[in-house]
Parts: structure tokens; sequence; C-alpha cells
């Protein structure tokens, strides 16, 4: 299915129609990383559905932005069953009703801080965001952010977009955080420009760019990333810390939810029950790298190991994205204006 599923992801860039709908089918639109590496879990998941219930799955990816765009100028022509996307992307679809209230099955094993309290989306894989860097070229990441402003990263620098996609909104967020506020972050940001290659909306694609030394360093996701290190050997994941010294980051879940008005609105629910199953969430740390949201799934494979390592000496923070969304219009405007002022 792999054929199709590039050729509906070709169809949404380039802003054409997906295929039309038939009662066999389900269709989802998702933010880039659960169908990397190979497998993925993504790839295992949408086999395994199909062959339980018949209904093909017709996958359609684009950046955490991209797919809420997407959804909302369809809108009155629903194409999308389910979606899952990034915060605060997944809560500008719930204020836009974009989405609809759903319980899925096992929903009671899923703590109420990964879930909407309208019952609107639930988190479907844990994640963190993080940077990556070519252990080839550099021996040792950078130890902090402003070591990122050092002059041997001119043009070797690339993160993704604020306000486009969900990592590069969250490094946004992660920057105001680790400097103590915003306008520090933005003094940052602002230095940080003149090593950036430029604008990114996907996250996803600048692994391979690191891999290959094109690029030294960039942004990504703890769970995309593993799952691309085997495609990609020369890439290592990194957390660098604030001016203060200390290592900090929030949870990024990939959060799913029932599209309102969908076509295919039952067979979007079974997806969503199929996919939160405790069969299913028992594959997430294993191949797709991420950690599993239901309570009662209890990992010990390596890869799971490896990223609660990861986790060890960083400082949690949990932001408020309520706020975050109120706010995201005014923080990607002050952004914009920040890094083209140099």
């Amino acid at each position: 299915m792999k054929s199709r599923f590039a050729l509906i992801a070709a169809l949404m860039l380039a802003g054409m129609a997906v295929p039309a709908h038939a009662d066999g089918v389900v269709t989802i639109y998702s933010a880039d990383g659960l169908h990397d590496g190979t497998p993925s879990w993504f790839g295992d998941q949408f086999e395994a559905f199909t062959k339980a219930t018949g209904i093909e799955v017709q996958y359609v990816e684009a950046g955490s932005s991209g797919v809420v765009d997407r959804l909302a100028k369809e809108k009155s022509n629903t194409q999308a069953d389910v979606l899952v996307t990034l915060p605060p992307f997944m809560q500008k679809a719930a204020a836009d009703s974009l989405i609809e209230a759903y319980s899925p099955a096992g929903a009671d094993k899923i703590e109420a801080r990964d879930k909407d309290a309208g019952g609107r989306f639930y988190a479907l894989v844990n994640n963190y965001p993080n940077f990556i860097y070519n252990a080839e070229v550099l021996k040792q990441p950078p130890a902090k952010y402003e070591d990122l402003l050092d002059p041997k990263f001119k043009q070797k620098l690339q993160y993704s977009t604020p306000g486009q996609a969900g990592d590069g909104t969250a490094f946004m967020l992660q920057t105001f955080h680790a400097f103590g506020s915003k306008e520090k972050g933005l003094d940052f940001l602002k230095k940080l420009q003149a090593n950036n290659l430029g604008p990114s909306a996907s996250t996803g694609k600048l692994t391979a760019l690191v891999n290959k030394g094109e690029l030294y360093v960039a942004n990504g996701d703890m769970q995309m990333n593993l799952s691309q290190q085997a495609d990609n050997p020369n890439i290592q994941i990194f957390v660098p810390a604030g001016p203060d010294g200390k290592k900090t980051l929030f949870a990024l879940p990939y959060y799913i939810a029932l599209v309102k008005g969908a076509p295919n609105s039952e067979n979007g629910k079974k997806l969503i029950d199929f996919l939160l199953s405790a069969e299913a969430q028992k594959q997430v740390s294993v191949v797709a790298k991420g950690l599993p949201v239901r309570n009662d799934v209890k990992p010990e494979d390596e890869n799971y190991k490896k990223l609660q390592a990861m986790l060890q000496g960083v400082e949690i923070w949990s932001p408020d994205w309520v706020g975050v969304l109120s706010g995201l219009k005014d923080n990607v405007a002050a952004y914009n204006s920040a890094i083209s002022s140099n």
C-alpha cells in the first residue's frame, strides 16, 4: 500500500482532491513522523487494520499545521475521517469546530492530562521535541542553545518554521522557556537567523540533510528521529541546555480525533479504536519508538529504555496549550518580525 499512500500524499501537497470515498475506506490526515522508518508503526497498524476489518486506509501526510489547514479548506466538502496532529494545531482544529467528540474504546485507560476534557481528541503517541546533529561531522553536540550561534553553523543549521510545523512551533516555545521570557527567546532567534539555512514547512525532511552533512544541526522530535536513525545512521539526538545550564523539555504528543462531518465516520471510529487498542499501543515503543498513552501498557523493550535514558536529567514542564493557541498568531508574528529585522 506504500505506493497508494505516496500518491495520496502527493495529491494533497499539490492541492488536488483526495480520491473519492467509498464504504470500504477510511481517510486519515496526519502530521509526519508515525509513518517514518522501515517498518513503520502506521504502516504496520494500517495493514493489520485492513486485514481485520477489510477497510482500506487512505493516508495523507503533511506538516502539523498543513493537515489542519487542509481540513478547514475542505469544510464544505469534508474528505478526511481521522486527524492526527501535534499541539497546538489539534487545539486549533477543536476551536474551529473541525473535529467532534468521540469516546474511543479504552478511553478510560488514558490519563486526563492526555485527552481533551470535552472528548474531542486524545493522545495517540507521546513524544518530546529535541535536536539532531551529524555525529560524523561534529564529535560532540552543542551543549547550550548559545553554542548554535557559532559561525561554523552558518548555513549548516535549519529548523522547521514556527506556525507551520508542530516541531518548529515547539522549538519557538521551548526557546521562550529556556531563555526565561518571550523577549529573550526572540532575541536569541534573531541572532540564530544568521546561521539558519531558511524556512522549512516539514521537520521530517531535515533528517536526511543532516545525515548527508548538508546540515550539521536541525530540530526534530524523539519518536520521529529514533525511527529515522536506521535509514540515517549519522544522526544523533541531543537536548541543549538553556543559559542557566538546565535542560528542559515538554511533552509533544501526537493527538488523534474524529473529523466533524467525516464521510466515513464509522470507519474513522473503528480506526481510532484500533490505534488506541492495547495491542496497537504495545507496539508504539517497539516500532514507532514513541511512548504509549494507555496506562495499562507497560513497555520493557530497548527502545522504551532508550527514551527514558534520553530524558534523564531533563526537567519536564507543561505548556498551557489553550494559552499557546490564543497567543500563537501574535507569537508567530513577533517571531517573523524578529528574524526579518537582521
